[in-house]
């Protein structure tokens, strides 16, 4: 009876064990919700790339605190780096991600169509990055 006892401890000790040591954060809804609501405001925002920056300021600089709140919130949570990495990429203005079209958008006044498509598409890969990262993270029982 002893042996079943000890036996059934060893296994709930390394079944604790195993649960704990997951290398990646499990999934949450609030960052999953903030990945694709942002992503739908860049796309939609790049849509009016070729009108003069100043004229979408504001939403931009929404836009841009919105991306940070993201990311300090994916940086907050334990076992998260790989997310947090490619929202740092989303946001990096020196980067080809959305950070980076915004930086030349403000100094271009203007930007080209053909260039606001193609950068809408790298954009909607950078984001389908997190949200790919980000659902397929283990849901919580």
């Amino acid at each position: 009876m002893k042996l079943k006892i000890y036996n059934f401890s060893l296994l709930a000790f390394f079944f604790i064990l195993l649960s704990g040591c997951t290398s990646i954060a499990p999934f949450n809804q609030r960052a999953y919700e903030q990945a694709t609501s942002l992503k739908v405001d860049a796309l939609i925002l790049l849509n009016y790339a070729a009108e003069p920056y100043a004229k979408h300021e504001q939403k931009i600089e929404i836009l841009k605190i919105n991306l940070e709140k993201a990311y300090e919130y994916a940086k907050g949570r334990n076992k998260n780096e790989i997310t947090t990495q490619q929202w740092l990429i989303i946001k990096d203005p020196s980067r080809n991600s959305l950070g980076g079209v915004l930086k030349k958008w403000e100094s271009e006044i203007v930007l080209n169509k053909v260039f606001i498509e193609e950068s809408k598409q790298l954009v909607s890969d950078a984001f389908d990055a997190v949200i790919s990262l980000e659902s397929g993270k283990i849901r919580k029982q």
